[in-house]
């Protein structure tokens, strides 16, 4: 029986993968690769597939047929209790931020570091105020999601996707409840970050995003994932 190897240097690999949600067929024929180091665009119409593409890479779904890789985890043959150590490889930012109201900034981000494995207090801290650097964010981390903008709250979901070094960041419509203008900053964070050597996939509906931060694209229309080249 031949063994599939995902080529060298792709840290997202699928092979004429069948993506299934609620036991209905969403996407067939997957056949794409996301190089190390890259800025991938995932577009779409809603219901196109591109989250349910996302939640197949991030461990959410189980991938229904055919071959695929993250990194260094085989979707075809990951275990239930695989999933916790293939979210640790990955920085996940969604459109409505998921920030816990409940909890302040630091205390947003302590719970993830505790939750993977973080034990000391100055590793945290020091942990913590370096990713909000990253992400060109000075803040009281004493105040609670509620009391930030928008573009606050998508830049403190960032930082708690970059907590544990990730090799793939993942953003789901990241610009989606931001104004123009705070869409843009965000998006210039996002180039920053990828210029720094992060590989990032971006799922988005904004098609200007795509002229004013060119990278590979890929495309979900009609249950298929296709590759196509931006205009210039």
């Amino acid at each position: 029986m031949n063994i599939w190897t995902p080529m060298a240097g792709n840290i997202v690999s699928f092979s004429d993968a069948t993506i299934k949600q609620s036991g209905k067929t969403v996407l067939t024929n997957v056949s794409i690769d996301v190089p190390e180091g890259s800025f991938v665009f995932l577009i779409g119409r809603t219901g196109s597939g591109k989250s349910s593409l996302i939640k197949t890479i991030y461990g959410d779904l189980e991938l229904a047929e055919g071959l695929a890789s993250v990194g260094e985890f085989d979707l075809t043959r990951l275990k239930s209790r695989q999933i916790p150590s293939l979210r640790r490889t990955l920085g996940v930012v969604f459109q409505d931020f998921k920030l816990l109201p409940d909890r302040s900034i630091s205390d947003n981000l302590k719970f993830v570091l505790k939750a993977t494995g973080w034990r000391d207090k100055n590793e945290i801290n020091q942990r913590i105020d370096a990713v909000l650097e990253m992400v060109g964010i000075q803040i009281n981390k004493k105040k609670f999601p509620f009391e930030l903008s928008g573009g606050e709250q998508q830049r403190i979901a960032i930082a708690r996707a970059l907590l544990n070094d990730p090799k793939l960041i993942i953003a789901d419509e990241p610009t989606g409840n931001l104004d123009p203008q705070t869409s843009q900053e965000i998006m210039q964070l996002f180039k920053s970050l990828h210029q720094k050597g992060m590989t990032l996939l971006m799922a988005t509906h904004d098609y200007q995003m795509i002229v004013k931060f060119p990278g590979k694209i890929f495309k979900c229309e009609g249950g298929k994932v296709f590759e196509v080249v931006a205009k210039t």
